[in-house]
Formats: structure tokens, C-alpha cells, sequence
């Protein structure tokens, strides 16, 4: 790796990390969903800085080159981002359709009360 490649790297890295704070700070991000965009800054950090180890876990894993490694790395980045993005989706669907079902028990009950409870006296004797 080239040194301006790897003052890239770094800066990205950096840059990277600097902006899943920020969101994180500023309430846009939230610190459960943030947890995974951290280690990835962390370890972008880490590759880049440390380009040994790339070459190390490349040959670790079998792999040709160190670039087939970078993406298979961030293949499974992303396949793990989905899948926890599909756990949030499932339990948020099922949020709202608990909370969908207590609306309509809670409607049909108000009502219903609306129908037993007889009407006000026009004249407001009706205490």
C-alpha cells in the first residue's frame, strides 16, 4: 500500500468514525443501531492503519488477493447489517400489529360504552 493510499484509508476511516458519532450524539443514529457502525469504523481503522494484518487474514482465509478479502469482508459486513436490520423490521411489525389490535378492542369498546350510556338531557339535568 502506497503511503497516499494508506493517508486515504485512514482519513475515510477516520472520517467515517467521526460521522457515526456525530449521528450517535445529535440523536440521529441510536446507540443500539450504532453498535455495528462502530466496529466497522474501529476495524476500517484498524485495516487501514495496519495493512499487515490485512495480508496476514488474507492468507488466513485463503484468499488471492487482499482486495478479494476487502470484499469479502464487506459482503459480510453488509449480510450482517440486513440480517439485523430484518430482526428490527420483524419486531417492529409485530409492534404494530399488537398495538393495531388493542386500538380496534379499545374503539369497539368506547363504542359500545357510547351506545349503553344514555344521551344528556338538552336542558343538562342529565348529572
Amino acid at each position: 500500500m502506497t503511503p497516499t493510499q494508506r493517508v486515504f484509508a485512514v482519513t475515510a476511516s477516520l472520517v467515517t468514525f467521526g460521522v457515526i458519532l456525530e449521528l450517535v450524539r445529535r440523536r440521529k443514529l441510536k446507540e443500539e443501531y450504532s453498535f455495528l457502525w462502530i466496529v466497522t469504523g474501529v476495524a476500517m481503522l484498524l485495516l487501514a492503519s495496519w495493512y499487515g494484518l490485512v495480508e496476514r487474514v488474507t492468507a488466513l482465509i485463503g484468499a488471492v488477493t487482499v482486495t478479494t478479502t476487502l470484499f469479502l469482508f464487506g459482503l459480510l459486513f453488509l449480510l450482517l447489517i440486513s440480517v439485523h436490520f430484518s430482526t428490527v423490521l420483524s419486531r417492529l411489525t409485530q409492534q404494530v400489529r399488537q398495538l393495531t389490535q388493542e386500538l380496534a378492542i379499545l374503539s369497539a369498546e368506547r363504542d359500545e360504552l357510547a351506545r349503553k350510556t344514555p344521551a344528556e338531557d338538552p336542558a343538562g339535568h342529565g348529572h
